[in-house]
């Protein structure tokens, strides 16, 4: 089986690499060896390589520089989308699209099931319901939440660097999704894409956090592995006290119960996770 992954260089696009099944050849391509918002480009590209599957990981992903950018942020988050779906069906390969929890409003109290209503409140919001759209009833399409990795840009290294750097944190408390380990989230795309699954799909680790739980625990941790060599106080903040130009739902939590059905098994917590990332950052010096 031969598999396209572009957005290769990315958190999960590293790691759908690492998490392979056996059999699958995967051709990882970033944006220097394929514009995925020229159509025609994919398209030749997608011809001549012939391959079953392709699973975009590519993003455009700067939540706050969306606001100013969103044509630019179509490109890639819609426009790209349709192009990759496109040559897919031209083709006869098999499609995959990883989304968000950014395509909901936050105004729930219970996890967003699949079926619930996209109302997006931000450029990059926007942007991603619109790839979801782009992608095409045939696509599988998997939603997750607050990705990090041992390398990369990401919460999780973002809050070991300053706590290093500063005498306390503020961290907002009041926006509550899940952390997810991007190798959690590669392994169940393998798996739903193996099981030949279609349509949209929730997948992110067990639990729940708001930023300021997610950060003590990172310090937590991170002390315990000697990441960190002192603590330093972490005060929650509310929202209104970190104001971006981008807005963010207030409660991102998603329903996961037909994935757990469908793979058979839940992720971990997304604490055991963490610090199995942790563990990771730490061999790597």
């Amino acid at each position: 089986m031969k598999v396209l992954i572009t957005g290769a260089n990315g958190q999960v696009g590293r790691a759908l690499q690492l998490t392979a099944p056996a059999g699958a050849q995967v051709i990882p391509t970033g944006v220097a060896d394929l514009d995925i918002r020229d159509a025609a480009a994919v398209s030749t590209y997608v011809r001549d390589l012939g391959p079953s599957m392709i699973i975009n990981a590519a993003a455009y992903t700067a939540v706050d520089k969306a606001e100013t950018d969103e044509p630019e942020a179509l490109r890639v988050n819609r426009d790209a989308v349709a192009n990759l779906s496109g040559a897919a069906n031209a083709h006869g390969a098999g499609f995959v699209h990883i989304s968000t929890d950014f395509v909901f409003d936050g105004t729930r109290s219970t996890p967003y099931p699949p079926d619930a209503a996209p109302a997006p409140i931000s450029a990059y919001g926007r942007t991603k319901f619109a790839g979801e759209q782009a992608a095409g009833n045939d696509a599988l399409i998997v939603r997750t939440s607050w990705v990090y990795a041992a390398r990369g840009s990401n919460f999780v290294l973002t809050m070991l660097r300053l706590m290093a750097e500063r005498d306390e944190l503020r961290v907002i408390a009041d926006q509550i999704g899940t952390p997810t380990l991007a190798t959690s989230i590669a392994e169940a795309i393998w798996a739903l894409a193996g099981q030949a699954r279609t349509g949209l799909w929730h997948h992110t680790d067990s639990g729940t956090a708001s930023w300021y739980d997610f950060a003590v625990a990172i310090q937590e941790e991170a002390l315990s592995l000697g990441l960190l060599t002192r603590e330093v106080p972490i005060i929650p903040i509310a929202t209104s006290g970190y104001p971006t130009p981008a807005r963010r739902p207030q409660y991102s939590v998603l329903d996961k119960s037909l994935t757990i059905a469908a793979l058979g098994s839940t992720a971990p917590h997304w604490r055991v996770n963490l610090r199995k990332m942790l563990k990771e950052v730490l061999a790597d010096g």
